[in-house]
This record gives C-alpha cells, sequence and structure tokens, in this order.
C-alpha cells in the first residue's frame, strides 16, 4: 500500500514539476542493506568495490545509469562507526571535485527525510571537466543514516534542473 502510494504521489509530482519527459522513465530503487527509497529515472545497475574511507577499508555500493544525457548514481557505505561519519562524507565530497577537476565549493545543507542530521550532510553543485577535456555540471547531495554515508549525484554536460530536483527530493528513508 505505501508503495503504491508513493507511486502516485511521485508521478503527480512528476506531471507537477515537468520531470517526467519520455525519455526519464522513473522507477523506485530500494538500495540493498539501507531503508532509502529512491526514485531513478532509468534502472540502475548495482556493483559493489571496497576502497579507503575515514581511514577504513569498506565496501562501496553503487546504483548508476545514464539517460537523457545525465549519469545518475547513489553510493553508500557502512562506516560501522559513528565518529567517521564527518570524515567520511567530507572525503566523497572532496574526491567528487577533484574527479572533474573543481574547485571546492559552499556546500548547502542536505534535506533527506529520515536521515540522521550530520554537520557534514551537504547539497553540492560543482562544475569541471572529464578527463577528456568536456565541460561537466554535477549535482550531489551527501548525507547519512546510522552508521551509512550516502552520496546521490547527477553528472551531464549542463546542469538538469527539474530533474535533478526530482531525483533529490525522492529520496527519503522508510520508517
Amino acid at each position: 500500500m505505501i508503495s503504491r502510494t508513493l507511486t502516485v504521489a511521485w508521478v503527480a509530482a512528476c506531471v507537477g514539476l515537468g520531470a517526467c519527459s519520455p525519455a526519464l522513465d522513473w522507477r523506485e530503487v530500494r538500495p540493498a542493506e539501507t531503508r532509502l527509497l529512491a526514485m531513478f529515472p532509468c534502472k540502475p545497475v548495482a556493483q559493489t568495490r571496497k576502497l579507503r574511507l575515514a581511514g577504513q577499508m569498506v565496501a562501496l555500493n553503487l546504483y548508476a545509469c545514464t539517460t537523457a544525457g545525465w549519469t545518475w548514481g547513489l553510493a553508500h557505505a557502512d562506516m560501522v562507526d559513528p565518529s567517521l561519519l564527518g570524515a567520511a562524507l567530507n572525503e566523497l565530497r572532496s574526491a567528487a571535485a577533484a574527479n572533474i577537476g573543481s574547485p571546492a565549493a559552499e556546500p548547502l545543507p542536505a534535506q533527506v527525510p529520515g536521515a540522521t542530521p550530520h554537520v557534514a550532510s551537504a547539497r553540492v553543485q560543482l562544475a569541471g571537466r572529464r578527463p577528456d577535456g568536456q565541460a561537466v555540471q554535477m549535482q550531489m547531495a551527501l548525507f547519512a543514516h546510522g552508521t551509512r554515508v550516502f552520496q546521490a549525484t547527477v553528472l551531464g554536460e549542463r546542469a538538469p534542473g527539474e530533474e535533478a530536483a526530482a531525483f533529490f527530493s525522492g529520496l527519503r528513508f522508510l520508517p
């Protein structure tokens, strides 16, 4: 019942925002081992890789897809130790900026319903270049829930407006 209600609400929001273009096929995604509900405009592929984050080796779970000229992604990792959340969120933000050669941007507050409040949670907009020199725009939200850190990202040649707003407003934790 909740899923159907959320889907109906999502469709209504898409119509209101104009974000449901024919190229975007919105769907619910519930990343494994989390209570997060995300709305993706394409079917994401899941993969996991090990990396060092906040001095710890962690499994980073990534869900990503590309449509309408944008790449949409959601990554999460369990830091186990809550004292590492701030360092992990800051490292994710710095690494994303460095990956596209963007100067650090002033973070805005991230507002994800049900997320654990954390001073390092942020919404950020970046501009830089891909390795091939092509200009790229990135929007991301960094947030935590329990001992997990999350990074939701939209990346493309130009900054998506309403589409990105729909993606980020579709993030929420289920009770």
